[in-house]
């Protein structure tokens, strides 16, 4: 029998977003556009998902730029990635406020390792988008930011939380 981390790992092996987009919109897969990202994510899900035991869902919006669409794990930056789980990607170094959030709450449940044994957190899009601003900054753009987005990711959408709801999760409630 595969493990949680192993089903896990082949699901972020599996994302891929081939539909269109619309103009201006591009997606953002840390699994695709880094290697080391790839190797430090399983090295994150086995170090804390090596196991067949349910999990309380914890559900983000969509990677954003600092913090899963860098590391490849949810609300996770390189600071706390280092910090609070032991793991680093080289030449690499991003803060994510809402990182700093989740990690002080994962601090005060017991620890990563305590935590993560209860819960497993993922997105509604597993996969990330950006846009370039008016001042040609590149920034976030969640699924929801506009309905085009919506209509061209909905199927794909549905079909990874289908997929992940396979995974060893208490489906009774998500946070």
């Amino acid at each position: 029998m595969t493990s949680l981390a192993d089903r896990i790992i082949s699901f972020l092996d599996d994302l891929d977003f081939s539909g269109s987009l619309p103009e201006g919109i591009s997606v953002m897969n840390p699994f695709r556009n880094n290697p080391e990202v790839f190797s430090v994510a399983k090295q994150f899900y086995h170090k804390f998902y090596s196991d067949n035991n349910p999990r309380n869902l914890i559900l983000g919006i969509n990677p954003g730029r600092f913090g899963a669409g860098a590391t490849g794990i949810p609300f996770t930056d390189t600071v706390r990635l280092k910090e609070k789980c032991g793991l680093s990607i080289s030449g690499l170094k991003t803060h994510e406020t809402s990182s700093a959030f989740m990690y002080e709450m994962i601090d005060r449940y017991g620890g990563p390792g305590k935590f993560y044994r209860d819960f497993f957190i993922s997105s509604v899009c597993p996969l990330g988008f950006t846009t370039v601003s008016k001042t040609g900054r590149v920034i976030n753009y969640n699924y929801y930011d506009s309905r085009g987005l919506t209509e061209a990711v909905y199927g794909f959408i549905i079909e990874s939380l289908t997929r992940q709801l396979e995974f060893a999760i208490k489906s009774d409630i998500c946070f």
